[in-house]
């Protein structure tokens, strides 16, 4: 079965986290079957296409009656693998493993050990003593995992499960009834399997040390958003965040040209014609001016230019503006999401909706740059 999600639903205030599946239903009135969502939730409510809420108990009494149904009632089957030793697919799933793998589901949800948690927390408990007693709770966390989901539950595409299922076989029995019986050599084979994987996983580990050595230490703060704001009545006398945007007046220098926003100056450049510059430079807002260069015929190597154009504005702008340098250095180390309407997505971030937020990732680049050129003169 295949979990979708996030999904969540309110509950007196209260977000409840949850997923869902698909599932058979069945039409009362034409006895027929077709597919529905099956919602379940952190604190245990299962409800069928939204609605009609129920519970783990009242699920089983679905299934049981065939309201519910896994697969098509007159569904092909699939037949039964000759050895159970060799067979290299799943259990069948049954109403009852299903209901196992959907408390499993909820206690996920929840943020309560699975039962994949727990079985792992008894295979290390086994390997520090192996024991008889701590090996039958490694039996019992084993059958906890829903029968249909036990060849997956180790991640290995080859072995599947049976390491475990030769720990949890007695000495002197057959493996699953049909394999190799089981003999002090084959359980220490399934634990050296266990010790090579945690081997694994160190080596891993330390290659991950090595390859993000460079990497922020630490929470990481929040991001820094830049919302497309209006003042009618004129910019606040009190800096804020609101001067790191483009259509901020701050007036500079570029490639010998004067420009009163980084919106002027970039629509200014993308004009092919130099009469369209002028105009657009000239422009009383930055508004006006972004209106005026989307009308202009641009020139036809823009899309190769503009980043570096827009880099080497924003440049100009925070280098000869020092208040404004200090204030997007003093924004730390997190994320800067340049937000609005008024630019392209390749400019802003649109949240779920993607955008490439190249504005914001420019910011950080010349924040970096200031903070390294401040450490260098205190130093």
């Amino acid at each position: 079965m295949t979990w979708h999600g996030p999904t969540f639903r309110i509950s007196d205030g209260e977000t409840i986290n949850g997923a869902w599946c698909l599932v058979w239903r069945r039409h009362d009135l034409l006895d027929d079957h077709h597919p529905e969502n099956l919602f379940v939730y952190a604190d245990g409510r299962i409800t069928r296409g939204g609605y009609e809420a129920t519970d783990l108990a009242g699920l089983a009494r679905l299934l049981a009656s065939g309201k519910v149904a896994l697969t098509l009632p007159d569904g092909r089957e699939r037949t039964a693998e000759p050895s159970k030793w060799l067979a290299r697919y799943p259990e069948p799933r049954t109403d009852e493993s299903f209901l196992a793998e959907v408390a499993d589901e909820i206690s996920r949800l929840a943020g309560r050990p699975t039962a994949h948690d727990l079985l792992m927390e008894a295979v290390r408990a086994y390997r520090r003593e192996t024991t008889e007693a701590n090996r039958a709770l490694l039996r019992v966390a084993y059958l906890a995992v829903p029968a249909h989901l036990r060849v997956f539950v180790l991640g290995d595409m080859d072995r599947q499960d049976r390491p475990l299922r030769i720990l949890v076989t007695d000495l002197g029995e057959p493996v699953d009834g049909d394999g190799p019986v089981a003999t002090p050599e084959l359980h220490q084979g399934a634990l050296d399997y266990f010790a090579d994987v945690d081997a694994s996983v160190e080596r891993a580990e330390q290659k991950r040390a090595v390859r993000y050595a460079d990497a922020p230490v630490g929470a990481p703060q929040p991001p820094v958003v830049l919302h497309e704001t209006v003042y009618p009545r004129g910019w606040p006398a009190e800096l804020g965040v609101f001067a790191l945007r483009n259509d901020y007046d701050a007036p500079f220098t570029y490639a010998g040209e004067t420009y009163p926003t980084v919106v002027h100056g970039y629509w200014a450049l993308f004009a092919a014609d130099r009469a369209d510059h002028d105009r657009i430079r000239a422009a009383a807002t930055a508004r006006e001016a972004q209106e005026l260069g989307a009308g202009a015929a641009g020139r036809a190597d823009w899309a190769a230019r503009r980043l570096a154009v827009m880099a080497g504005l924003l440049r100009a702008k925070f280098d000869q503006h020092p208040r404004l340098a200090e204030l997007l250095a003093a924004t730390g180390e997190g994320a800067i999401l340049y937000t609005g309407f008024s630019d392209a997505p390749f400019w802003r971030d649109e949240g779920p909706r993607g955008g490439r937020n190249w504005i914001g990732r420019l910011l950080e680049l010349i924040r970096s740059e200031l903070l390294v050129a401040g450490a260098g003169r205190a130093g």
